[in-house]
């Protein structure tokens, strides 16, 4: 028995290798300066690039203010940062450069790096009571600035990076790729980076930090699995789709204990757009959302409408939206394709909110007759549960409106108490079942 014992211990001891103390850089370590004016980026990569070499590690962030460009993040990876630190990220488009592969509103392209940048990565943290500051406004007016241009179809000269941008990109394949609602947007040539976004990553948690002022999209895993959001604050003013969380075509997904205050939506569940995205295939689903407060945002917790690839099996439960134009929102429209099923909400309180307090709209958009409908470009959605909400100073409490093509069906609400300027419109959808649901202290 002995020897048994002795030559288990032997092979256990051949066959996994000790693994080396992981590395531990503080800023403090290295030659930089904390004061917010002085760029830091080359070193700060540095550290991040050591760690990587080393297997994996520790990157802290005593208090001081950090001013830095893109960073790439490496395989077992904790970026944390103290009370009183704040990584400040430049507004100074060339510190975005070369372009990546990533993803923008559910197309993949290649574009500007977003602020922190993981590819093909796993076991990445971000922690700490510090502070993410993206100084989104530069991007935020130049974006507007090219979206009007556009817009009202004017003439313009493109810039160095709109330039770079149509030489990165198979803009053919793009628009192809995409409905005829997407092309305005692709004639822009001109893509803000989302200031997190992992792509293809596994095991990855964001934890504590509070984030502020994003260029676009805050928080971005695209084609992730097993992310973990907790206990993080997102902070963006009154600015151009600067959501907050958006995990895209992702699996197992926990976002618990945020608070969030954005431009955009709060927190939206995507599987990305049109037929590229029905040919990756990668829909999005196990998603647990629990003990959240979102405040200012066009919807508290969205499903789309970039959500080609599906998505299914969505729990939301003991969130409160106060001051959010919606609630519950689900939106697609023709051309999108996927199916929304499985989705689960309960235990919610509402509160001034400013459009519906539920919403499931086919018509995202808006949609032109046609007689040329794809079965592939028809969305779907069905099997909604929504229980125990309690919402006033509501503007419309519940629209459900599908299409001809694709009723929305089987959604049940169960024990509602809400107080409205409107009551309910359903149009094109079937096996909707009120149970004890009052609004206006009236049952439905």
């Amino acid at each position: 028995m002995k020897k048994y014992i002795i030559n288990i211990l032997l092979l256990i001891l051949i066959g996994v290798p000790c693994r080396a103390r992981a590395t531990i850089i503080s800023m403090s370590q290295l030659d930089m300066k904390a004061d917010g004016i002085t760029l830091n980026t080359k070193e700060i990569q540095q550290a991040i690039d050591s760690i990587g070499l080393n297997g994996g590690g520790v990157l802290y962030f005593p208090p001081g203010k950090y001013l830095t460009g893109a960073l790439k993040l490496c395989d077992n990876l904790t970026i944390e940062l103290s009370s009183g630190a704040e990584l400040i990220f430049s507004d100074d488009f060339s510190h975005y450069l070369p372009f990546v592969e990533m993803r923008f509103e559910g197309v993949m392209m290649k574009s500007f790096c977003p602020l922190l940048y993981a590819c093909d990565k796993q076991n990445i943290t971000i922690k700490g009571k510090g502070t993410l500051n993206g100084q989104g406004r530069k991007w935020w007016e130049e974006a507007l600035r090219i979206r009007s241009l556009v817009a009202n179809d004017e003439k313009f000269e493109l810039n160095h990076y709109q330039v770079m941008w149509k030489d990165s990109n198979q803009e053919e394949m793009l628009y192809a790729d995409n409905e005829k609602n997407f092309y305005p947007t692709l004639k822009r040539c001109f893509f803000r980076p989302p200031f997190i976004q992992f792509l293809r990553c596994e095991n990855v948690t964001i934890k504590d930090i509070t984030i502020i002022n994003s260029p676009f999209w805050t928080i971005n895993p695209e084609l992730c699995q097993n992310i973990l959001i907790d206990g993080v604050t997102i902070i963006n003013p009154k600015s151009p789709n600067t959501d907050g969380i958006n995990p895209s075509s992702c699996k197992d997904v926990r976002i618990t204990n945020c608070a969030i205050s954005v431009g955009d939506d709060c927190i939206a569940i995507k599987s990305g757009r049109d037929a590229q995205a029905r040919r990756i295939g990668f829909s999005c689903e196990n998603i647990l959302i629990s003990n959240c407060i979102m405040h200012s945002g066009h919807g508290g917790v969205v499903i789309g409408s970039e959500m080609s690839a599906g998505v299914r099996n969505v729990l939301i439960s003991n969130c409160v939206f106060d001051g959010t134009d919606r609630g519950i929102r689900i939106k697609s429209r023709y051309g999108r394709g996927g199916v929304v099923e499985g989705i689960i909400a309960s235990n919610l309180v509402m509160r001034n909110i400013s459009k519906e307090a539920i919403i499931v709209d086919l018509y995202y958009g808006g949609i032109k007759d046609t007689i040329d409908f794809l079965q592939e470009k028809i969305p779907v959605v069905r099997n909604i549960n929504i229980n125990s909400v309690v919402g006033y100073d509501i503007n419309q409490a519940i629209l459900i409106r599908g299409i001809k093509q694709s009723m929305v069906s089987d959604v049940t609400f169960s024990n509602l108490n809400l107080q409205s300027k409107y009551d309910k419109i359903l149009d094109f959808c079937k096996n909707i079942r009120f149970n004890q649901v009052y609004i206006n202290d009236v049952l439905q």
